[in-house]
């Protein structure tokens, strides 16, 4: 049986609905991940699951008994105290008991109160007929799981450490089903893994919105999605998801252009005048009001982000060279005898966990902060962009068009003039939204706004503070893409591992006690390497004093003949059989096709699923032997 059913939900806030006509079971077990561009409901999507908003028209049902608990995406202000408080304020009624008892606890510990002392004995009466010992017990128990100090204050914490306390919370309710909102944002890698490994064992439901590509495709059994107000569900994993994706919008764009011409022909027809208003064909009169009502409810796709980055003259070819830093604050130290070399067209990850000092030390590099010990040398040329993941740069109080354009109607963009209205149309935002306060954004509207602004000046240095936070999969794909193609140097902080390994060639890893490891490769090849020197056996001793034990060469081999001449074929092979993949969709998407007879229709459905299968092959067979070919060339060179 369900645990929760919406049943044809409708929510607007006036105007074009934000949720039309959707309808969603959740099973018990499932865990769901919810897919949707910024704006497009799945914060309301997960408030009117868990009963904190009604619909304006649906229902939503679930047996009785069923106990929802939900993560927000935001620190909500309204919470203090400490920690133990905190997550105890999940068990509802007997967690604020629990609270008082311990507050009640420390007052009469400092200063015997003979009022405090008698609530305190009735607090304590209480928690007898509640079994709230056992409460208690549960609760220290998640805040030993999670790693939470239960004696500090809720407010003094890292928004790392407030999230997963909050995530406590949730969990403390012993919920059925557990709704997540970004759980990833603002934690750090091993929190995001261990966060990973819990919900693998946790036995609820769980439904969740994220942008983490590697967490989807972790813990997501189904995956809905969020698109123009409807909800389409795919009962497969992430991956699986997105291949399913491309195919469907194939097949919608064929069909609307299928549509498109009709409409093209009969509004040609109807123009024919008198003659063809001679023949009063009613009928087909009615087929094209009929077509145009069609065309004008069809919402379109949601246009993407147009990302440019405007590359100011190239830099010298030495950027940054840092030697013997050291930097530390209140008797901390930060990092210690750091150097290292960034030559133009680098693209550096910097990794480690909340507070580690990864902001610190990019303001350190640029400049913006003077080491403790050690020099930074700037090459010339250079011509720096800063992405603050605070968004420090961006005035509350100012119009968007006043943040990009300083009062100005006009942006310069590549040498030419651009109306700033026009610009932030680029990045989806509609003429009324660019006069708005900056304040009245979401999250991920600010991160764009932050984007647009970054990008409104030449630069041939992007140092980017966690820039991915809040963003959606279309427009964090599309900031891969430039950030790939971007000619100039790049430094990253990121909790993201997808968008870490297909942006950076070498990472900074924090790895305690000041100490900076460089590695070759994202954040898997940083993975691959530490695994490699934690099982690495020790070096025997040299045998003379002063002479180093001799080194064994990698085992790398060179493709043989046959492995080359396969290479070079399949790039050309995996083309033939994505345009038969692609002819194959057409031919299943055109509707008379299906009154060929059945033969025909079975061998073009199994012609199909073996091109999926060969182009699997060719893609992994692909991939095996380029990478080996880069592996010698890397050993050779």
């Amino acid at each position: 049986m369900a645990i929760r059913t919406l049943h044809h939900i409708d929510y607007g806030f006036g105007g074009r609905p934000l949720l039309a006509d959707l309808s969603l079971q959740i099973e018990p077990g499932e865990r769901i991940g919810i897919l949707g561009r910024n704006g497009a409901g799945k914060t309301t999507l997960l408030k009117i699951v868990s009963g904190e908003l009604v619909p304006d028209s649906g229902s939503v049902e679930s047996p009785p008994g069923i106990r929802v608990a939900r993560l927000p995406q935001g620190i909500p202000s309204r919470l203090s105290g400490s920690v133990f408080k905190v997550v105890a304020g999940g068990l509802g009624d007997r967690g604020a008991l629990l609270a008082e008892y311990h507050l009640l606890s420390d007052r009469l510990g400092r200063r015997p109160e003979p009022d405090v002392a008698q609530r305190l004995d009735a607090v304590h009466q209480a928690l007898d007929a509640a079994d709230g010992w056992d409460a208690e017990r549960e609760v220290n128990t998640l805040v030993s799981q999670m790693d939470l100090p239960a004696g500090d204050a809720f407010t003094a914490l890292s928004v790392g450490l407030q999230r997963r306390v909050l995530l406590a919370r949730a969990l403390a309710a012993k919920p059925d089903l557990l709704l997540l909102d970004e759980p990833t944002n603002h934690l750090d890698m091993d929190n995001i893994q261990h966060l990973e490994t819990m919900i693998r064992t946790w036995r609820g439901s769980l439904l969740f919105v994220s942008h983490d590509r590697v967490f989807l495709q972790q813990l997501a059994t189904r995956i809905v999605e969020l698109d123009r107000g409807r909800l389409i569900s795919w009962r497969c994993d992430y991956a699986t998801y997105l291949q399913r994706k491309e195919a469907a919008l194939e097949v919608e764009a064929l069909n609307n252009h299928r549509q498109d011409k009709k409409l093209a022909e009969e509004e040609s027809w109807i123009r024919k005048g008198v003659k063809a208003r001679r023949r009063r064909n009613e009928g087909r009169v009615r087929a094209l009001k009929a077509l145009r009502a069609e065309r004008r409810a069809r919402l379109e796709q949601v246009g993407n982000v147009r990302l440019l980055a405007q590359e100011a003259e190239r830099s010298g070819k030495l950027v940054i060279d840092a030697d013997g830093l050291s930097y530390a604050y209140a008797e901390k130290v930060v990092f210690a005898d750091f150097q290292t070399v960034i030559t133009r067209g680098d693209k550096i990850g910097v990794i480690g966990p909340n507070g580690c000092g990864k902001s610190t030390l990019l303001k350190v590099l640029l400049g913006q902060l003077a080491p403790g010990s050690g020099r930074v040398r700037h090459g010339t040329r250079l011509e720096p962009a800063y992405f603050d993941q605070m968004r420090t740069q961006l005035d509350e109080n100012r119009s968007l068009q006043d943040n990009i354009a300083d009062g100005s109607d006009k942006v310069v963009i590549d040498g030419r003039p651009r109306h700033i209205i026009g610009y932030l149309k680029d990045f989806l935002f509609e003429p009324d939204r660019a006069r708005s306060p900056v304040r009245v954004l979401s999250g991920g509207e600010r991160n764009r706004l932050l984007l647009a602004k970054l990008f409104a000046k030449p630069a041939n240095l992007l140092v980017l503070d966690e820039p991915t936070n809040d963003l959606d999969l279309e427009t964090l794909e599309l900031l891969e893409d430039l950030l790939v193609g971007f000619k100039g140097t790049i430094l990253l902080v990121s909790h993201d591992r997808a968008f870490l390994d297909n942006v950076v060639t070498s990472t900074l890893v924090f790895e305690g006690e000041g100490r900076i490891a460089e590695y070759v490769g994202g954040y898997e090849d940083w993975q691959r390497q530490r695994s490699a020197n934690t099982t690495r056996k020790p070096e025997k001793k040299p045998d003379r004093p002063g002479k180093p034990p001799p080194r064994a060469k990698p085992r790398l081999r060179k493709l043989s003949y046959h492995e080359v001449r396969e290479l070079e074929y399949l790039p050309g092979a995996i083309e033939r059989l994505e345009h038969e993949q692609a002819a194959l969709f057409e031919t299943l998407a055109d509707p008379s096709f299906y009154q060929t007879g059945g033969d025909a229709i079975a061998v073009a459905r199994s012609r199909l699923a073996a091109v999926e299968t060969e182009l699997a092959q060719a893609y992994s067979r692909w991939e095996e032997l380029d990478t080996i070919d880069r592996g010698a060339d890397m050993s050779a060179s």
